[in-house]
């Protein structure tokens, strides 16, 4: 696997090496003692998600509080997806900056990213389905969001505003500036 490494430190996207042929592919999608050795981050995933989603339909930005913070590695196994992590933790050098990235069915890349993020995505392609491994189990009482159209986090989700789908628990989530963040750098 290839780490390729964001402007944000400890944000990741990850690229496996394919094996393809005249009969299809063939990767490995994850290995924690070479995930370890390349990225530093010693990490346990107790529980795996999936979801399919139609073209516009945009999740996020989401995340846990503590004591349920989540770190994610996500990935794209049918469709295409931008994929957004924003920087919470308070005092960090990166605090309300983004990375993001694309992610689909032809690149196989996935993104790591690390406890103290909010994350989201927006489906670019006709549908997608998504998975992501957690390294803490799903805690509803600990859910946390932020508006995913804050315009100062300026996110270019490469959807138009009228297309964009969203649930009614993600219409009404507080911007950064209104946000008094659990997460310390």
């Amino acid at each position: 696997m290839n780490i390729v490494k964001t402007d944000i430190e400890g944000v990741f996207i990850v690229e496996p090496r394919v094996f393809g042929d005249a009969r299809g592919y063939f990767f490995e999608s994850y290995n924690a003692r070479e995930f370890k050795e390349k990225t530093g981050v010693d990490v346990v995933f107790v529980q795996d998600n999936e979801s399919m989603s139609s073209y516009g339909v945009l999740r996020g930005l989401h995340f846990q509080n503590p004591p349920y913070t989540q770190s994610k590695l996500v990935r794209v196994v049918k469709g295409r997806v931008l994929d957004v992590a924003v920087d919470i933790r308070k005092g960090s050098p990166t605090y309300g900056r983004h990375v993001a990235v694309e992610l689909s069915e032809e690149n196989h890349r996935q993104f790591f990213i690390p406890k103290g993020f909010a994350h989201g995505f927006s489906v670019l392609s006709e549908t997608a389905v998504f998975q992501y491994k957690c390294d803490e189990f799903y805690a509803p009482q600990s859910e946390g969001a932020l508006m995913w159209n804050d315009p100062d986090l300026a996110i270019d989700w490469r959807i138009p505003g009228e297309k964009v789908l969203l649930s009614e628990k993600d219409r009404n989530h507080p911007r950064l500036k209104e946000f008094d963040s659990p997460f310390v750098f």
